[in-house]
């Protein structure tokens, strides 16, 4: 089912996998259209699916990533880059490893920085450097989060360094062995960063995002809900399986 709303593309697809399968038709269809794209790439249980599905486009050499610069949303701080839960080695195990994509031009927020903010600047400035992000690929918290851009009273523009709301180390302790190892601290980019892609894709699954789902689109746009702001995108693409997408299909 394909839906617009308020200028945005929607895709409800019946199921999870079928989600993970559109997302990784577009994401190749971008780099068909220019090789050298610059993805701007996400972590988390959700694009998951999506990775492995561009995998297997690569191994059936409908997709070659020889050509592709990449730069990751977050990563936590501060951790180690071999860490199993560091999203350097996430996304190691679950796309660079299995594609013919050039390591060196994958970025990641170094998460064992000692200057925070000579890094932060250092990454605005690489992304600037390659001419921004050409589509930028999204997950979203259940208290509205893109990236890691905690709810709060000003929209952070910039990357940065984040306390991680309580929601968030609750939601990502599935991933440690027990909350107290969930780092406190992650960097990520600002929501300026993200604006300035020229085209977004936000995945969400499950019933569990169906209410912030309806909010980031039919809210209004405000620090609170930070993913509300991609309201004010001129190309935006939602990807939602039923579950997640029940409050604004019914």
């Amino acid at each position: 089912m394909k839906l617009n709303i308020k200028g945005i593309t929607i895709f409800v697809e019946d199921y999870y996998l079928s989600m993970s399968k559109k997302s990784a038709e577009i994401v190749s269809h971008q780099i068909a259209n220019k090789p050298n794209s610059v993805l701007g790439l996400a972590t988390g249980s959700t694009p998951e699916g999506m990775y492995k599905e561009l995998i297997q486009l690569y191994l059936n050499k409908k997709v070659n990533f020889d050509n592709i610069t990449s730069f990751n949303l977050d990563e936590y701080y501060p951790i180690n880059k071999d860490n199993k839960n560091s999203y350097a080695y996430y996304m190691n195990s679950h796309l660079f490893n299995h594609v013919n994509i050039d390591k060196d031009k994958t970025f990641i927020p170094n998460g064992k920085t000692e200057n925070v903010d000579k890094m932060c600047k250092e990454y605005d400035q690489m992304i600037y450097d390659v001419g921004g992000i050409d589509l930028q690929i999204l997950g979203i918290g259940n208290n509205g989060h893109i990236g890691f851009n905690e709810p709060d009273v000003d929209f952070e523009l910039t990357t940065h360094l984040v306390k991680l709301d309580d929601k968030t180390i609750e939601a990502n302790a599935r991933f440690f062995a027990n909350i107290d190892d969930v780092p406190k601290f992650a960097v990520s980019m600002g929501i300026q960063n993200i604006m300035q892609s020229k085209k977004i894709i936000l995945m969400a699954s499950g019933e569990g995002k169906a209410k912030i789902i309806h909010d980031m689109i039919f809210g209004k746009v405000t620090p609170n809900l930070p993913a509300s702001i991609l309201q004010l995108h001129n190309n935006v693409t939602i990807l939602l399986d039923k579950k997640a997408a029940k409050l604004i299909i019914n």
